[in-house]
């Protein structure tokens, strides 16, 4: 079973992210704002408020002063080799397959949906089962737990502690959010900003796939792609807003009709989904 759990975290993340934003925007010394949030002169509505605007400017690196904690626990060997993929504004410490042995030839594993769905469960069990019985035989031989997990296959549980910065965590986010990512990975993603949520909810509604409304706003996945996800309905494809763009430089667009402007001064016009 998938565990996450929020550790720590930077003491008062919103001060330190809005302290990050105005020491590069304003005369005041770090001290002098410091003070001023402080005594209340600075409000935590008016750190929000100025914290949102700047989010909208991209500029991204007073985002990796603020940090969150991680333990990670049930994740398979194939979720992990993706996850160390991120390797900017994010520490990793993992559970050894090499200082760890097994006992008993046992060791957890992950079964995906697909293959319990497929009937074919009963068989990786009874594989998983042969292996670990021959791990053990490894072991008891006298080889080096280092070499007999050599036999361990990526369904192998593992786990994690992290820290990340929060810039690295929405580009995890961005990435792996997304319905194209592998399921293991969206579900941990999503414990990780159902987390965050808990305690910054001011910053964890930016964590989203790319699409989201906080982030890019589009898709910017191949039109298949985007025609296959679930909730492509709701995002525009970044191919069709360049198309759009593209018609109004050419005076393509077409002009509104009289039924259209009829439309919009009635009083009570007919809903319309968009």
């Amino acid at each position: 079973m998938i565990r996450v759990t929020l550790i720590s975290h930077s003491p008062e993340p919103m001060r330190s992210l809005y302290m990050a934003y105005r020491t590069c925007y304003s005369a005041l010394t770090p001290q002098q704002v410091f003070a001023r949030i402080d005594d209340e002169r600075i409000t935590a509505e008016q750190m929000r408020t100025f914290i949102e605007e700047r989010l909208k400017t991209g500029h991204a690196s007073p985002l990796e002063q603020v940090y969150f904690e991680f333990g990670i626990s049930g994740v398979s060997r194939a979720f992990s080799h993706q996850f160390v993929r991120h390797r900017v504004g994010i520490s990793f410490e993992q559970q050894s397959q090499r200082y760890v042995t097994y006992k008993g030839g046992e060791f957890p594993y992950t079964i995906p949906d697909t293959v319990k769905k497929a009937g074919m469960d009963g068989k990786m069990e009874e594989l998983f089962g042969r292996v670990g019985e021959l791990y053990e035989e490894f072991v008891a031989a006298g080889v080096p737990a280092e070499d007999a997990r050599f036999l361990l296959p990526n369904a192998t549980n593992t786990n994690f502690k992290i820290t990340v910065n929060f810039q690295s965590l929405l580009h995890i986010c961005d990435l792996r959010l997304c319905t194209r990512a592998q399921w293991e990975f969206r579900k941990v993603a999503a414990l990780m900003r159902a987390e965050v949520m808990k305690v910054v909810p001011e910053l964890g509604r930016y964590l989203q796939p790319k699409c989201g409304e906080f982030r890019l706003g589009y898709c910017d996945e191949s039109e298949k792609d985007w025609a296959a996800c679930p909730i492509g309905r709701v995002r525009p494809h970044k191919d069709a807003l360049f198309r759009l763009y593209d018609a109004h430089r050419k005076g393509e667009l077409a002009p509104l009709r009289d039924e259209d402007w009829a439309a919009i001064e009635a009083e009570d016009p007919e809903p319309r989904l968009l």
